[in-house]
């Protein structure tokens, strides 16, 4: 589904699970299974003698050959196709002297990344190839981290504080997040620690007019609302409704009342926002390439020749929605992306070519160095019209 149709892993995992009464660790354990291989996918399919186009009708070897690399005892399964382990291990020795094979990394992406970050590509390059973790982020408006640790203590959710982000816990347990009832009532939202950085750098305050402009779903436009305590006037925007219409839910459960959704039907939209905002987030649309372990099904889809196209629109959206920045207003930039060519190269351009907008500083959120996602930020600051 996620390969043949194109579908995100996410809503894989969704029409998969829909109907089907799991246990928690049941349920944990396909998305491990099936997110690793994703995350490896051409290094089992090279151990296993399986090429793509084989894997709907060889998937069992390579779900053997999983078991196998992990040094698991095989699963039973009726007519599965075995592998020959002395064909396995030689395959395995010629793997490890290979090191994009063997960090799951398709080859126009190592182009790419070692043509942007040189030396550094290669840590980057192996963390994004390892399990993501699980986060949470409190919900300020309805309870504290200590309040939320404790609550899901007593549902059988075991976390820990994430040392530098003050609103992360990361969940130590395979348990159902969504089945809680500190999550029905608007405690916690899932969101990567490295996301949560990226929220905390608008440091919005109460009472201030705020655009969240690339919303999306709403992760970061509520760590906003919370940052804000509800007062104030916090829009969200977004090109695409049913993304809006599923904020104004999490809203609603959140009780962030101060958000309001905005569709952006066309340029008149930020037109009339112009010298308005206190803060801009603009959370661009980007490759994702800093989030593939959580979305390795993204490696196996894109084309290096999707960048360029990305790069365009992140430069067209920075300076047509910078203009709703007052002056003394700050605007952030963000990606999901350790590209420079998506990050502080897209700054320095625009800097060249706008000199009413100053730096105040940006941030290289590494997955190597941090654990967490990748992410890149910059703060601006409008110093006159």
């Amino acid at each position: 589904m996620v390969l043949s149709e194109g579908k995100p892993l996410d809503r894989a995992y969704s029409h998969h699970f829909s109907g089907l009464q799991l246990a928690p660790s049941e349920q944990a354990r396909i998305t491990v299974v099936a997110g690793d291989i994703l995350r490896k996918l051409n290094l089992y399919c090279y151990l296993s003698d399986v090429k793509s186009e084989e894997m709907s009708r060889m998937g069992t070897r390579l779900l053997n050959v999983w078991h196998m690399f992990h040094e698991l005892e095989l699963p039973k399964m009726q007519y599965a196709l075995q592998m020959d382990e002395r064909e396995y291990f030689d395959r395995l020795e010629k793997a490890k002297v290979q090191p994009a094979l063997w960090d799951g990394c398709p080859e126009w992406l190592d182009t790419m990344g070692q043509a942007q970050l040189g030396d550094a590509w290669a840590k980057e390059r192996a963390a994004l190839s390892t399990q993501p973790k699980r986060y949470l982020r409190v919900n300020l408006l309805k309870c504290t981290r200590e309040d939320l640790g404790k609550k899901l203590r007593n549902e059988q959710v075991q976390t820990k504080e994430v040392e530098g982000v003050d609103t992360a816990l990361e969940v130590t347990s395979d348990s159902a997040l969504f089945r809680t009832e500190s999550f029905k009532k608007g405690w916690f939202e899932q969101q990567d620690a490295g996301s949560q950085l990226v929220a905390a750098a608008v440091d919005a305050k109460p009472g201030m007019r705020v655009v969240d402009a690339c919303a999306g779903a709403g992760g970061k436009t509520l760590s906003i609302a919370a940052q804000m305590q509800g007062k104030g006037r916090l829009l969200a925007m977004d090109v695409e409704q049913w993304k809006l219409d599923s904020l104004k839910q999490r809203a609603r459960r959140a009780n962030a009342h101060n958000v309001e959704t905005r569709i952006i039907a066309s340029s008149k939209t930020i037109k009339r926002l112009k010298l308005s905002a206190d803060r801009v987030l603009l959370d661009v649309p980007c490759s994702g390439l800093g989030v593939l372990k959580r979305n390795p099904d993204a490696k196996w889809r894109d084309t290096p020749e999707r960048l360029p196209v990305l790069v365009a629109l992140q430069k067209h959206i920075l300076q047509s929605y910078s203009r709703m920045v007052k002056v003394g207003g700050i605007l952030i930039y963000a990606t999901c992306s350790i590209m420079p060519e998506e990050n502080r190269d897209q700054i320095d351009a625009f800097l060249a070519e706008n000199d009413h907008f100053k730096l105040i500083e940006d941030e290289n959120i590494s997955v190597a160095d941090s654990g967490f996602d990748g992410f890149y930020l910059a703060k601006l600051e409008r110093i006159s019209e």
